[in-house]
């Protein structure tokens, strides 16, 4: 894992000046954007053949032909592991959302998610995107080389060179080989809420974030789509206004979410079905070898022993950089040795789930 890294924080876990120290977060046993997936690949495994005139709403990029031989070796065993991203790249769509003049798309959420060698379990590793990387030498969209970089910003990646150089970081930073990559744009994300008539949460304080636009008191609500973007979005309205404070938010949707596309009754209702599936696989980008649904459907064929409530959610151990505490930075040794179990398809130990930065587990 080639990155940029810090000093890990004392063992006091005391945060840096001006900065609170994240409350720390259960593990929910889900994993972020999961749930999409799984509704694709649920529609897929089930009646794929009815909506193979969908396959043309996903979009396909040739990560191989993008990135070369320079990458890791596939993992030993028949295990795999995908590379799943948030991204906010339909801009137009995004522009009800006061999240402040940006230029370009930005991948606010990215997981490493590693399904092991007898697909009875799942994990996922998420990458914050305020980390500090270092940036390998890609090629653009148009075939030019953008020189390497150190201190990058994740997130910032996307935007200045391009999905196939996200992955080509990823696998550099952690040595891990991503078989596949998927991209759920915000904007389907928003009408895929919409579609199946909001989603139901709980917050247990006042949520009153400016720049998201999200006002939500203490309680129950039942989020539209433009709502439920806000909240998985919104940062400055919880904890220190980190995003590892909003990596917690996402989480808990996501359980919201999977439990009400769960309630519905998605079999019976074809032209709901329909539907859903349709505004999904608008909001779809994968690698070209899954870029249409019954490539969806034989992956998702694979994936049928894994139970979703045994899918856990790993952040990436992070300290506070020492040089700009609003950043951080990969914590070592536990970094290096989640990274070391996955490549070689094992369990995670449990002390390569610390994370200085929230005070202890991830």
């Amino acid at each position: 894992m080639s990155q940029d890294l810090g000093t890990p924080v004392p063992p006091s876990h005391a945060s840096p000046p001006g900065r609170r120290r994240p409350k720390k977060k259960r593990r929910t046993g889900r994993i972020v954007l999961l749930s999409l997936l799984a509704l694709v690949l649920a529609l897929g495994g089930t009646a794929y053949w009815l909506y193979s005139g969908l396959d043309g709403n996903i979009d396909g990029v040739d990560i191989n032909e993008a990135i070369g031989d320079d990458r890791p070796e596939k993992l030993p065993t028949s295990g795999q592991n995908v590379l799943i991203l948030g991204s906010d790249s339909r801009a137009g769509d995004n522009a009800e959302l006061n999240t402040g003049k940006i230029a370009g798309a930005r991948s606010d959420t990215a997981l490493v998610m590693h399904i092991p060698e007898g697909r009875t379990q799942a994990v996922a590793v998420s990458i914050p995107r305020d980390t500090l990387v270092t940036r390998p030498e890609c090629k653009d969209a148009d075939g030019s080389t953008v020189a390497g970089a150190e201190r990058v910003m994740f997130n910032s990646i996307y935007s200045q060179v391009g999905p196939a150089c996200v992955v080509k970081t990823v696998e550099k930073m952690s040595g891990v080989r991503m078989d596949h990559y998927v991209e759920i744009d915000f904007a389907g994300f928003k009408d895929l809420v919409d579609a199946i008539g909001g989603v139901e949460v709980t917050v247990d304080q006042d949520i009153h974030d400016k720049s998201s636009g999200l006002d939500l008191s203490a309680g129950t609500h039942r989020l539209d789509g433009t709502q439920s973007l806000q909240f998985v979005r919104t940062r400055h309205g919880i904890g220190d206004g980190s995003d590892l404070g909003r990596i917690g938010l996402q989480q808990e949707f996501m359980i919201a979410l999977l439990s009400e596309i769960k309630k519905q009754d998605l079999l019976g209702s074809p032209t709901k079905t329909y539907k859903i599936a349709d505004t999904l696989t608008a909001a779809l980008t994968t690698d070209s070898e899954l870029a249409s649904l019954t490539a969806l459907a034989e992956f998702g064929r694979s994936m049928n022993g894994v139970d979703p409530g045994s899918m856990e959610t790993i952040m990436l151990p992070v300290a506070y950089d020492k040089k700009d505490p609003n950043r951080v930075v990969a914590a070592e040794p536990q970094a290096s040795t989640l990274w070391k179990a996955i490549r070689s398809d094992q369990e995670i130990p449990e002390s390569a789930k610390k994370s200085p930065a929230t005070g202890g587990g991830s």
